[in-house]
């Protein structure tokens, strides 16, 4: 793994207690795996309430894009900030995927029938292993 030192930064901010904590405001890495394929993330967590992903292949031409929110969605987001002027703005854009886990658990929970494309707790436990072993990892190589 292997960041990328022009995009990422980290920031230490005191948390309510007053205790301080490190983390990424922005990071970028790289996973090369064994065969030689890789995979990038690049994640802006103070970039505002857009996000988009992309796939390139080798060459690095971009063969597809997701942005959110779709033109869709920013209709419904326009109305939900117009409607409660005080919320945090990502939690608009965001809403169509709350409304979406929020009734896909539901479900569950009242009928049993399997959760559609949510996480469970075992894919759950494995992303954090994931994210506990690059953490600082990717920490050491920004210093």
């Amino acid at each position: 793994v292997t960041a990328d030192k022009e995009f990422s930064s980290m920031q230490t901010l005191p948390g309510p207690s007053g205790k301080e904590f490190t983390d990424f405001d922005k990071i970028k890495f790289t996973i090369k795996t064994k065969t030689g394929k890789e995979v990038s993330v690049a994640a802006d967590r103070c970039g505002g309430t857009d996000s988009y992903a992309t796939v390139t292949d080798a060459s690095g031409e971009e063969v597809f894009r997701y942005w959110m929110p779709d033109e869709e969605d920013k209709k419904s987001v326009e109305e939900l900030q117009a409607k409660y002027p005080t919320a945090m703005p990502y939690f608009f854009t965001q809403d169509p995927d709350y409304v979406t886990v929020k009734e896909r658990a539901a479900k569950f929970t009242a009928t049993g029938e399997e959760a559609e494309g949510l996480a469970t707790i075992a894919i759950a436990v494995e992303t954090l292993r994931v994210a506990e072993y690059l953490t600082p990892t990717l920490m050491e190589q920004l210093k």
